[in-house]
């Protein structure tokens, strides 16, 4: 056989031909459990499996509501029971075979489906900070300002930090900016607007060229690096946390994490992220959900074979796998906005979430066919649920826009019994657009 990668890499052509001859068994079944469909994946167990695995399982869509992990004796073993965000069973032949085909390809190959692939046609920014009300309307004005359409955004904002991944064309082309000096300006005005003042933190802004990278986990990766996970003590922080214990096995030699949380989407695949990018190896692990909790109990080690081995370590492992759970966490009103895309009006709909008082705890931005879908997950600048006048006042200044509130929106003595929990701003029986932004003038 001709080796053409040399002897040094041996090993891993030896590797990848072991998971040719032992590609992953997938079964699936929808008899076995009355309320969700049970999936196996039975492989040959490898760093990096397990993450793969749920996060082939979480870009579908799907809710895991129980699960039984096993990777002893270099083989992976695992059983979800999975349904989709309705709660019912996945009948769909279709889906089902999409399930099938991710699980059972090879796992260099598994793209996310529609989180990983970027374009050649757009730019990546990174972006991590100190959170503080109004930075995203900046980071957006300043993207605007620059001739930088935004066409896909994540942002995240825990414990007063925040990160962000945002996919950016020039304005004039439609295509990637290839300018050095542009992306000297961008770069040099973005960390301005992230330099806040008298924060130690240095933050940092990334632009590179596209390649491949799937969004969650990324944003896991960066808000670890700029340390999320200390949490400053304070008198005034009353907010219930998951509650995360790290404790020896000793008879196996093992490290046990058990993590009990409100349950939520992609739950598994942040602690499982977190996990992995810690170095540690999952050998056993078991999550069960029942109504709105969850529990979910790991055995571990690290990548060297050892055990946790010291109470600095121990206390840094539940402070992150907390900052995990959290950082997803939807404490806050949720809007949904669609309407008709066009330049600037990311920029306008945070202009205008500032000014009425409302900070992004977490935002997702996507644009298709001359669309725009965004999502915000908001509260008041001192992180209080917002006033149902509030979103009164957003509707006035955006006008004749769809904008859907989901959640329970506080109630106000000024307006008793008169807005519903759950309801459309805006007409469907007119083209969505914002027009009028234009005839708004900033009050700032």
């Amino acid at each position: 056989m001709d080796d053409r990668d040399g002897d040094g890499d041996g090993d891993d052509a030896y590797a990848k031909l072991v998971r040719r001859m032992n590609s992953p068994r997938v079964v699936i079944e929808n008899d076995v459990c009355e309320h969700a469909t049970v999936i196996q994946v039975d492989t040959v167990y490898r760093q990096g499996t397990l993450l793969e695995v749920v996060q082939a399982l979480a870009d579908l869509n799907l809710v895991i509501t129980k699960a039984y992990m096993s990777s002893d004796g270099g083989w992976f073993m695992n059983v979800f029971h999975v349904t989709d965000d309705g709660g019912n069973k996945i009948r769909d032949e279709g889906i089902l075979n999409c399930i099938e085909k991710a699980l059972e390809t090879d796992a260099y190959m598994v793209k996310s489906m529609g989180k990983m692939l970027l374009s050649k046609e757009h730019t990546l920014v990174e972006l991590t900070g100190t959170d503080r009300p109004g930075l995203l309307s900046e980071v957006c004005a300043v993207l605007t300002d620059l001739s930088c359409n935004v066409v896909n955004a994540e942002i995240w904002a825990h414990n007063a930090r925040a990160a962000a991944v945002i996919h950016v064309t020039d304005q004039s082309t439609g295509t990637a900016i290839e300018d050095p000096g542009q992306l000297s300006l961008i770069k040099e005005l973005l960390y301005n607007v992230l330099k806040g003042l008298g924060d130690y933190r240095t933050p940092t802004v990334s632009i590179s060229s596209p390649g491949e990278i799937h969004i969650g986990r990324r944003l896991h990766q960066m808000m670890f690096a700029a340390r999320d996970f200390e949490r400053p003590l304070s008198e005034d922080d009353n907010s219930v946390r998951p509650s995360v214990t790290v404790s020896d096995c000793p008879d196996r030699d093992y490290t046990v994490v058990i993590a009990r949380s409100i349950d939520r989407p992609k739950l598994l695949f942040d602690t499982v992220c977190t996990l992995t990018d810690m170095q540690y190896l999952v050998f056993h692990g078991t999550v069960n959900t029942s109504s709105d909790e969850a529990y979910q109990e790991y055995y571990i080690r690290h990548v060297d074979g050892l055990p946790v081995s010291s109470e600095a370590e121990r206390q840094r492992v539940m402070e992150c796998i907390q900052a995990a759970i959290e950082r997803r966490a939807s404490e806050g009103l949720h809007l949904e906005l669609f309407t008709d895309d066009h330049f600037g009006l990311l920029s306008d709909t945070t202009r205008i979430l500032r000014e009425n008082g409302l900070c992004p705890k977490r935002a997702e931005i996507s644009t298709k066919n001359g669309k725009a879908k965004h999502n915000f997950i908001v509260t008041d600048v001192s992180g209080n649920p917002v006033e149902p006048k509030t979103i009164y006042l957003i509707r006035q200044q955006m006008g004749q826009t769809v904008l859907q509130v989901k959640g329970d929106l506080c109630l106000s003595p000024k307006f008793p019994q008169q807005t519903p929990r759950s309801f459309l701003f805006g007409s469907f029986f007119k083209c969505p657009s914002f027009q009028n932004f234009g005839l708004i003038k900033s009050h700032s």
